[in-house]
Formats: structure tokens, sequence, C-alpha cells
């Protein structure tokens, strides 16, 4: 059983809500209805982060967290646009509880490496912040597997640890398979991945000729560009009409299944297109369908690259 926990010892939930588009694409309005939809369906864990929309996306989680927040895990990143040192971090928390309206969040994240500020200085802030109890669990984002180790081997050196990591993964992006999830894994660190969908590539719309970020946003068409992906979400959809499940929902159960992962994030501009990932929650795929699954997108090869003899 995972060690993360809601104060009143609640288990994390199989999935999160990302609220990377509050204050963007979604309104108060359409926030606050995914907000109780997602509690509802039995979701728990609510991410956000400094950075996201000039901090609208924490100002606005904050106006519709309610009395509750006992009941819930609230993780929030660091700025991804400074230095991690212990006067920037504090500056950082201190707003994002402002925004938030709470007294100390459950996950407080890095949402990068800083490979300019040492790692005994950035971590043993956040271990003080853990002692005066503003952060319950020290997490990491975006970082390679050598990077978590090295982190962990300074948390272990002062008495603390890494709790949570979220990486990207989907069906597309299956790099941490190599040794984020192996090292998380054998770590003991939480696994909360993020973009199960692939930025919008793995529901299908694209193969129908709608649009979205993959032509509007130039990092997502780089990085969901390949020809290959775009033939994996298609295989993806065919499997979809064969089985009578949603392709989003099955994306997202297929990355809620692997064994590292703890809680996988779904997000939404509205409760209409939330609801395909939120589906998700009642979906346990069997063995045969995850290998099918599976079986659309290249494995990775090992860390070691000696494919020939796996």
């Amino acid at each position: 059983m995972t060690r993360i926990q809601t104060k009143n010892g609640t288990p994390i939930s199989r999935l999160g809500f990302g609220a990377m588009q509050f204050g963007r694409t979604a309104d108060v309005g359409n926030a606050k209805e995914m907000f109780e939809t997602c509690v509802v369906a039995g979701i728990n864990h609510f991410d956000t982060a400094y950075s996201y929309n000039g901090g609208a996306s924490e100002s606005m989680l904050g106006q519709i967290l309610g009395s509750n927040v006992d009941d819930l895990i609230i993780g929030t990143k660091a700025p991804n646009d400074r230095p991690a040192t212990s006067g920037n971090l504090y500056a950082a928390l201190d707003e994002s509880r402002k925004r938030l309206g709470v007294d100390g969040v459950d996950i407080y994240y890095l949402h990068r490496f800083d490979a300019e500020t040492p790692l005994e200085e950035t971590f043993s802030t956040l271990a003080k912040m853990q002692s005066q109890g503003l952060i319950r669990y020290i997490g990491v984002s975006n970082f390679a597997a050598w990077q978590i180790m090295k982190a962990q081997a300074v948390c272990k050196a002062i008495g603390t640890q890494i709790d949570v990591c979220q990486p990207m993964y989907n069906l597309v992006k299956r790099q941490v398979e190599v040794e984020i999830l192996p090292a998380c894994a054998d770590q003991d660190i939480a696994v909360s991945p993020f973009s199960p969908l692939g930025g919008g590539l793995l529901t299908g719309k694209y193969a129908k000729g709608a649009e979205g970020r993959l032509q509007d946003d130039k990092t997502y068409a780089a990085r969901y560009g390949q020809p290959w992906m775009h033939e994996v979400a298609r295989d993806l959809a065919t499997l979809s009409q064969r089985l009578g499940i949603a392709a989003t929902t099955l994306a997202v159960a297929w990355v809620a299944r692997h064994p590292a992962v703890t809680s996988a994030l779904i997000s939404g501009r509205n409760v209409d297109q939330l609801q395909p990932s939120l589906d998700a929650m009642g979906l346990d795929l069997s063995e045969d369908s995850y290998a099918e699954i599976s079986q659309l997108s290249p494995k990775p090869t090992p860390a070691t690259d000696r494919s020939e003899e796996t």
C-alpha cells in the first residue's frame, strides 16, 4: 500500500486530477464542476503548480477546495523559472499557500532538476519545510532516473526521502519504463504520471480531423509529431471500437495499470471532456487487454541496450 495518504489516513486515489487548465481553458464554473465530479467519483488527489497560468491555476483551485482539505491530497510545484535556493523555495511556497488558501500543502514538487543549486541546500530546505508542517511529502517532477537517485542519496543523508515522482507517461512516451519506474519502485517512491493521453493524440480525435494542441502548440506538435505515434493512436481507436470502450478510457487505464504507477493524472476543460478519462477509475484492464494495448507501441530498449538478450 502506498505511503501517500490524506491527513485523515485515506490512501491516494488511483487517478488524480491535474488543474493545469484552470485559468486557461477552464473557467471557474467548469473548474468547480470538474472538481466536484472528481470527488464524487472517488478522486482525492489534485495537482497544480506555482507556474501554471501565472498562478491562476492555484488561485482557482483554492477558490473551490472548500473546507474538506483534510480529505484531499493537494500537490503543487515550485517555480520552474528560477533556482531552487532556500529563499526562492520559501517565497514561492508562501505564495502558493496563499493562493490555495491552505496552511500547508500535501505534496511539494521540484518542477525541474536544478543543476545550479547544491542538492544539499534544496533538499535540506524541503526537509525543514516538512518539520515545520508546511509540506507533508517531497516530490520531484521531470527528473531523470540518475537525478532521482542522486537527490534520494542526499535526502537519506539528512533523514528524509523523496516520496513522489511526477514523470510524463503514455502509450507513445514510454521511456520512463526503462529506468525511472524501476528506480521509483526500488526506492518506494510513488509515481503520479501526467499526460496519459499524449496531448490528446490518444483520444483518437486527430484521426477524425479534429484540431487541438498538436496543431496549435509547437511543443506538442514536436513532441507527438512522429508518424508512428499517429499510427498507434489509430490502432488504439480500432481496438477501442472492438472492445466498446472509449480510446481515452483505455489510454488512461493502461497508464494506471502499470504496477509502479500510484496515481495517474487526468485533466480536461469541462466535465464532458473529462468524463472518458474519469471512466478509467472503474476499469481494471485484464492481463490480456493490457498486453494487447502495450503491443500497439514499441517497447523501449533496456538501459544497457542489450535488447538481443531480453
